[in-house]
């Protein structure tokens, strides 16, 4: 297993290389500057379109703006945001939280293109159905001679879509907080049931389609986020007198390095606190990676700058407020040095300190939901992936596969399951981000009419 374990590390540190680097940060500021900043003039209309104000039950799609937003999120807020920011903080120090953040506001732009695109050149499956997401928009934009750029996108999808990071992080969560000080852990054994209980709560919702998951995720996403606010802001009361101090440090150490224990990247730490910040923003808020678009693609509207408006907002509610307040969490209680916990754990750890008795269970009831919701959402994206590739008829295989992998999750290593995943996500941007930089033109311009339209309506 030790082999598998560096065989898969080695394997993501050549997928988040330069060249990756280059396309996820590089194009998405070239889309940035392209578009001027217009999408974040925006943010109140894009506000505006998420409450519903322009929903049209006529339009084509199948879920509302919000539930396509919840669902997405649901997907992205979760173990990135718990357990991504605690394996950033523990391997990079404070500054490497900067870097996520630059990722979000790079990530924002880039979401705005690809969810625009997805309703923009949304296609058909096999049965006919209006279908959304990277490998549609790759077909359907650039034509059918870039099919093996869709096919390599749906291929990476199946992988990347497995639940096996969050299922392996909320067994340990569950076995740290609730199990092992009670004395009833008794290791793979308990694992495995575990396992077992979530793949039976995973089938349940995710065997009746797109409709159940969106509605469970729409119920489930918007409280959680609230509870998770709520307990990092007892926390941040508790240890105010060094809040400060610490926002201070995720800056100054951004460009120093000084606490960066990982491999060092274009020759030195600060290249390397550069890709670990970037590595864990992608991984939590999967802007660019192709995700997020699947879900976005199914929204009723005929407007596409609308669902790109929508799913901008995303990267700003995972990255810049849920992930920001993980990372203080952890920070300011002091936890990111005096404990030798990684991942999930070391947030269990800064809970506990700030919130005895109650701060972790807590804690354990966010990282269920999350979890459990980010079970949902992700084997919907599998299917579409399974329905590109080997038709309609056959996506609902794909779940049988999904199913089994969350015993695997929950009894593997952590650093396998996040390599693993690291590496499929990083396929996935390589069709989605050259897709999206060579359709940008097409975007721009639905963009001037959209909003030109919009500013003729408020005279």
């Amino acid at each position: 297993m030790e082999k598998v374990d560096k065989f898969i590390a080695a394997m993501a540190s050549v997928a988040w290389g330069l060249p990756l680097l280059i396309l996820l940060i590089g194009g998405g500021l070239y889309l940035l500057i392209r578009i001027k900043f217009l999408p974040f003039r925006y943010l109140g209309h894009a506000l505006a379109v998420l409450r519903g104000k322009y929903d049209n039950e006529s339009d084509a799609g199948e879920i509302t703006h919000f539930q396509a937003l919840t669902t997405a999120l649901s997907a992205t807020v979760g173990m990135g945001n718990i357990a991504g920011v605690a394996v950033a903080i523990a391997i990079g120090g404070p500054g490497a939280v900067f870097w996520m953040w630059v990722s979000a506001v790079i990530g924002m732009s880039t979401k705005f293109f690809t969810a625009t695109l997805a309703i923009l050149y949304r296609g058909k499956d096999s049965e006919g159905k209006i279908q959304g997401g990277p490998m549609y928009f790759i077909t359907e934009g650039l034509g059918k001679k870039w099919m093996p750029l869709a096919i390599m996108f749906s291929v990476a999808g199946l992988v990347g879509a497995l639940p096996v990071f969050n299922v392996n992080q909320l067994t340990q969560a569950i076995n740290d907080i609730l199990l092992k000080p009670a004395g009833m852990y008794y290791g793979f054994k308990t694992d495995l049931v575990i396992g077992l209980i979530l793949a039976v709560i995973t089938s349940i919702v995710i065997l009746g389609g797109l409709g159940r998951i969106s509605k469970t995720a729409s119920k489930m996403v918007p409280g959680m986020v609230a509870l998770y606010f709520v307990l990092v802001l007892i926390i941040l009361g508790t240890h105010i007198d060094v809040v400060p101090k610490y926002l201070g440090m995720i800056f100054t150490d951004a460009f120093s390095a000084n606490f960066y224990k990982g491999d060092a990247f274009l020759g030195g730490a600060i290249g390397g606190i550069i890709l670990l910040g970037i590595r864990r923003g992608a991984f939590s808020n999967e802007a660019g990676i192709g995700t997020a678009p699947m879900a976005h693609g199914a929204a009723k509207t005929n407007e596409p700058i609308r669902e790109g408006l929508v799913a901008m907002l995303g990267p700003a509610i995972d990255t810049l407020i849920i992930c920001t307040l993980t990372a203080l969490a952890i920070l300011v209680t002091g936890v990111w040095q005096s404990s030798d916990a990684n991942g999930v754990s070391l947030t269990a750890s800064a809970f506990e300190e700030s919130i005895p008795v109650y701060g972790k269970y807590g804690l354990l009831v966010c990282i269920a939901v999350f979890s459990i919701s980010s079970l949902f959402s992700y084997s919907y994206y599998g299917s579409k992936c399974m329905s590109f590739l080997f038709g309609a008829k056959n996506k609902g295989i794909y779940n049988y596969f999904y199913i089994a992998s969350i015993i695997v999750g929950a009894t593997t290593s952590l650093s396998m399951m996040i390599n693993l995943i690291d590496t499929f996500f990083a396929l996935m941007a390589i069709p989605t981000m050259t897709a999206t930089i060579l359709l940008a033109p097409k975007v721009i311009k639905e963009a001037k009419i959209y909003f030109e339209k919009l500013k003729r309506e408020k005279l």
